[in-house]
């Protein structure tokens, strides 16, 4: 089962406000996500607002967004977060070239997420040590007023798990559902590759509810007695986790006749996942497999949002200051 998670790991601190004049141009090309880009002779334009507020009245369609900040080295110690608002309708967002995340979907199958706030995890892996970054978010507008509209605009942290090993990256995956995907002898290698943490719909697979599953393979060294606990950050809607074909856990509940339809509603997308790997399970100084099956009701799905990691219960423990 889940282990359960204060609320006070939710408290994010602002670190770098990102409110303020942005290089903005309409359009749309693959080259204005890549730092080396020169857009010198963008429009600026102000962060948060609409762009049809802003001297664009009436525009639909594409456009993209430039800023650039720098991150105190010290901060790589914390886990960190993008918050980047509401965006009226559909946002991508690149952190120095590298696709990081989005919410809603693109036409052909367009879906508005102008509701939703941003909030992304931010891996330490996309970000300068020293230097400037570059934050690229390509925006379409279907209707209204356009843009990266409202809300809280910068980098946040929060305390940081004490991963010992960083499982955030590619993972194996694949849309629907079969109980032998668990086993750690299947041939996944025809699979899809998903960026962890992100929803799916973000990474290709647009307005999909219903199954998919993960899979991970990871090492352990010799047998020292320590016990270990696997971090899968937050998942849309619910899941079952596997070790080497075995269940070890789960959060929320699917029902055996369960439809993807918003009637079916769930609130376990808020909870944060921490399952112990139970060590008569662990294949040591060899190859294991994690797997995870996901149902996703509506909207957003996926593992979305980090850390996703190993921690040893005695970090666990001392992060959630458990006596």
């Amino acid at each position: 089962m889940a282990l359960a998670n204060p609320a006070r790991s939710d408290d994010l601190r602002l670190e770098t406000d990102l409110r303020g004049k942005w290089r903005f141009e309409l359009g749309d090309a693959g080259e204005y996500a890549e730092p080396g880009y020169d857009d010198g002779d963008w429009e600026k334009i102000t962060v948060p607002g609409c762009w049809e507020d802003h001297g664009f009245p009436g525009y639909d369609g594409f456009a993209w967004y430039r800023t650039r900040f720098e991150v105190d080295p010290s901060l790589l110690e914390r886990s960190l977060y993008l918050l980047l608002g509401h965006v009226d309708d559909v946002d991508q967002v690149y952190i120095n070239g590298r696709f990081l995340n989005g919410s809603g979907s693109l036409p052909p199958e367009y879906q508005t997420a102008f509701n939703q706030a941003r909030t992304y995890f931010l891996p330490s892996a996309f970000l300068k040590k020293r230097g400037s970054n570059l934050l690229a978010v390509r925006v379409y507008d279907a209707t209204g007023c356009g843009g990266i509209s409202a809300g809280k605009i910068g980098i946040y942290s929060k305390e940081r798990l004490p991963l010992h090993t960083d499982l955030s990256g590619d993972w194996k995956f694949k849309l629907g559902d079969h109980p032998r995907w668990s086993r750690p002898d299947l041939d996944d290698s025809k699979w899809d590759k998903i960026f962890v943490p992100s929803s799916w719909e973000s990474r290709g697979f647009p307005n999909y509810d219903g199954f998919a599953w993960y899979r991970k393979r990871i090492r352990f060294g010799a047998n020292s007695g320590q016990k270990h606990i696997l971090v899968l950050g937050k998942i849309d809607d619910i899941d079952e986790v596997y070790l080497n074909g075995e269940r070890i856990g789960g959060t929320g509940q699917i029902a055996d006749d369960v439809q993807p339809q918003a009637n079916h509603y769930s609130d376990s997308y808020k909870q944060e996942r921490f399952y112990y790997l139970p060590p008569h399970l662990i294949r040591w100084n060899a190859e294991n497999v994690v797997a995870v099956r996901v149902f996703d009701y509506w909207l957003e799905g996926g593992i979305y949002d980090g850390p996703v990691g190993l921690i040893t219960r005695e970090d666990y423990m001392r992060y959630h200051r458990i006596d």
